[in-house]
């Protein structure tokens, strides 16, 4: 199999993967809590994303890694790092959740610009080096995480994603969930 069909099959599993183990655990366990309680997980998780600055230590990545991708994604993910710690620190304030709203467009919007610049930059998968797991496992969470994020975010700040996400047959009321274990 070439090394490019390889590599865009596992962006496509981490996808899949990624979806399953958040449509199965993670969102069943969000969906139970308020606005800022559901928010920072995610934010924790986002805040690991200064492993981006890999692609800018040289022997970590080819030596022939477009700069113009490796800068702007390491510079992007620390960017976003900061952001999700700044909200992280201000929930469940109101400027926390603006600064998650920044955060989430920031960071959604750097990582689909680094997959738009590894495209325009002909990024082949071996100049990645060691940070080959960084768009195939670590991205494709960001962006489902990415996405789990502006859903909470739509909600009312009283209404818990539960209401939202109530289908006709469930159990619901104090101390009694509809979630599996």
């Amino acid at each position: 199999m070439l090394p490019q069909l390889c590599f865009f099959v596992s962006i496509a599993f981490g996808f899949i993967a990624w979806g399953i183990i958040t449509a199965r655990y993670i969102w069943p366990k969000l969906r139970l809590r308020q606005r800022a309680e559901a928010l920072q997980p995610l934010l924790i998780l986002h805040s690991f994303r200064f492993i981006g600055l890999a692609f800018l230590i040289p022997g970590v990545v080819s030596a022939d890694l477009p700069s113009a991708f490796a800068h702007s994604a390491a510079y992007g993910d620390i960017v976003a790092a900061t952001l999700a710690l700044l909200s992280l620190a201000s929930l469940p304030r109101g400027v926390g959740v603006v600064i998650a709203w920044i955060f989430n467009l920031w960071g959604s919007a750097d990582l689909l610009n680094a997959f738009y610049r590894a495209n325009d930059a002909g990024l082949m998968a071996g100049q990645l080096g060691a940070t080959y797991f960084i768009p195939t496992l670590v991205v494709p969470l960001l962006l489902i995480t990415h996405g789990l994020a502006f859903r909470i975010l739509l909600q009312h700040q009283s209404e818990s994603a539960m209401r939202e996400s109530w289908q006709p047959g469930e159990v619901t009321g104090e101390g009694l969930s509809s979630g599996g274990p």
